[in-house]
């Protein structure tokens, strides 16, 4: 570079100048970690061990897809108190040659011998915690399927890392140690999950090794029924689904529903046997030129594609993204779209979803007018009327009965990418401490009834075979027809929230994906939480204490209740991100949980 050095000759002889040397300019990190960057391959997930097993995978041979089922697998290992096997997995799949993203729902069905009327009579109302909240679990089959259809190793090889992790242990973390504590009298009701998790009658501590044999077993077993139907000459895809009908209809389902019929819980055979993950297409919206790609209106990811159309008509790029204008507007449009979402959303097996009506831009501009830039919402405000955008009439959006409580945090979530042009993305969820783990199995069923309505009104209304409104919502989004960025977050309803504040801060303000990540959030709480009991705090607003002093000041005077946060707080989501650019295969991991990202 001119003037970083001086060419000097002496005696006949070239030489570079010491005296003369400047100094090389000053590095100043901009986060707390740096961005990763590779050519072949990047992976970002919400624990270390999980990234380390995807790299380790795809260094065997793997791709995008098998290193990302590997790490999502092992993410239900080494995070039970966030996901477990036996829960939801919705995933992500953009491969070269494809017209638009695959997303396999990975989401359950409630028993089909249970009617809301049952179960209203069962338990006068209430939810119990437990097995009373159990659908059939659809996280086996959705991630055996994607690997089935878009990977290239056996399913042995990529299980390998879960086994080992499973059947050796590994060391806690501080994460899961403090969720055993807190429902430690809980699992004590429990005798499998007592004995997993409260070795000798007490809570494992951070830094003790958690050994989980039986759900070793459980993996040996898929992987042992595989290579019997190799060895038959089946083909490497049905040896897979070998392997997942072992799950649904064989001896391990036999396990299943036989210690759920102990429990008095009527998920039957016949509930497993018919089960079948869901693949279609992802439903868009184009955001300032980028096809961002969401979850269907069995889960709530439309809601980022409402709230991206209705930010589009702000010139985000001249708003500070530490400005109370920006955080508002957040605040905002999460209200409108969780309005439309408790109105409209449910399973579209059993509910009519005006989903083109809900993701038009018309319909956005329509909304947008009912911002105040100078006051927020005091609540929730009223669905709207999407019909008319799909050219016919509908019945009015649903107005619902909110609820007291709390829910409890969980979700993990994974994205991968590779140079042949791969993208994945998947967000596993229900955690081990919401249902006794079946003995000789080592998972817990699917808890995601849970996220039924007991309003049969609700669009998302209990009903027999009907998927829950589901949280978790993986993402993937396209720049002129191929994959960019595969991005997700864990957080129950502060998923989609996190996920488009990044997003914004990537696209309008121009982070690279890390800053955008670590960047001061918040998290609106004024409307009905997804979980039942459905809690609702009007007007409340969680912000990092990072935002700066006057931002919180004027969020208070247009009317947001606030509540504080550390900073770099998981109460705000943990987003975790891999982008394919013209800088290369580059990824990007929350420091608010145990993330990792790595890229070669």
């Amino acid at each position: 570079m001119a003037g970083a050095f001086a060419w000097s000759e002496r005696n006949g002889r070239g030489y570079i100048s010491s005296g003369t040397e400047t100094p090389p300019p000053a590095l100043a990190a901009e986060s707390t970690r740096p961005i990763v960057r590779g050519r072949r391959f990047a992976i970002s997930s919400t624990h270390d061990l999980a990234t380390l097993a995807g790299q380790r995978v795809y260094a065997k041979g793997g791709n995008a897809v098998d290193a990302g089922v590997a790490a999502g697998i092992v993410l239900t290992v080494v995070e039970p108190h966030m996901c477990n096997f036996g829960g939801v997995a919705p995933i992500m799949i953009m491969r070269e040659g494809m017209a638009a993203p695959e997303l396999i729902d990975g989401l359950g069905r409630w028993p089909a011998g249970i009617t809301l009327q049952d179960y209203l009579h069962m338990f006068d109302g209430d939810m119990p915690i437990g097995v009373e909240r159990s659908v059939v679990p659809a996280a086996p089959a959705a991630w055996l399927t994607a690997l089935a259809r878009h990977g290239r190793l056996t399913l042995a090889e990529v299980l390998e890392p879960a086994i080992e992790l499973a059947k050796e242990g590994f060391p806690v973390d501080p994460g899961l140690s403090a969720f055993v504590n807190h429902f430690a009298d809980r699992l004590r009701r429990w005798p499998a999950s007592a004995a997993c998790f409260l070795p000798e009658g007490r809570p494992i501590a951070a830094g003790d090794c958690l050994v989980q044999p039986e759900l070793a077993g459980l993996f040996e077993t898929l992987a042992q029924t595989e290579r019997e139907a190799l060895r038959r000459g089946d083909s490497r895809q049905e040896a897979i689904y070998q392997a997942c009908d072992e799950f649904y209809s064989g001896t391990t389902a036999e396990k299943l529903t036989g210690f759920l019929a102990a429990q008095n819980w009527p998920l039957t055979m016949e509930d497993m046997r018919s089960y079948k993950v869901s693949i279609e297409s992802a439903p868009s919206v184009n955001y300032r030129g980028y096809d961002v790609h969401m979850s269907g209106p069995w889960s709530q990811g439309p809601m980022v594609g409402i709230m991206l159309n209705l930010l589009e008509g702000f010139e985000l790029s001249n708003i500070d993204p530490q400005s109370a204008d920006f955080f508002h507007l957040c605040s905002e449009v999460v209200k409108l779209a969780a309005a439309d979402r408790d109105g409209y959303f449910g399973d579209p097996d059993f509910v009519d979803v005006p989903l083109a009506g809900l993701l038009s831009k018309a319909y956005a501009d329509e909304r947008r007018n009912l911002i105040r830039m100078d006051q927020a919402f005091p609540e929730m405000p009223l669905p709207g009327n999407p019909w008319r955008h799909e050219g016919r009439d509908g019945k009015a959006g649903h107005i619902p009965r909110a609820g007291k409580g709390v829910g409890t945090p969980d979700t993990s979530y994974v994205c991968t990418v590779d140079a042949e042009g791969n993208a994945f993305s998947a967000t596993p969820s229900d955690h081990v401490c919401g249902g006794p783990l079946v003995p000789g199995l080592g998972i817990v069923v699917s808890q995601r009834g849970a996220q039924l309505w007991l309003d049969g009104a609700h669009p998302a209304a209990m009903q027999p075979r009907k998927r829950p409104r589901l949280t978790p919502n993986p993402a993937l989004v396209l720049y002129q027809g191929r994959p960019v960025f595969a991005f997700g977050s864990p957080g129950e309803d502060m998923q989609t929230q996190a996920m488009v504040q990044a997003l914004c801060h990537r696209l309008d303000h121009g982070m690279n994906w890390q800053r955008a990540i670590e960047a001061p959030r918040i998290g609106s709480l004024s409307f009905p939480w997804s979980y039942h009991p459905h809690m609702y705090r009007p007007g409340q607003m969680v912000v990092e204490s990072s935002i700066p002093a006057v931002t919180a000041t004027e969020l208070t005077r247009r009317g947001h209740g606030l509540r504080s946060l550390p900073p770099l707080s998981y109460g705000v989501g943990a987003v975790c991100a891999v982008e394919s650019s013209g800088e290369g295969l580059l990824g990007a991991a929350d420091p608010r949980r145990s993330c990792l990202a790595l890229a070669w």
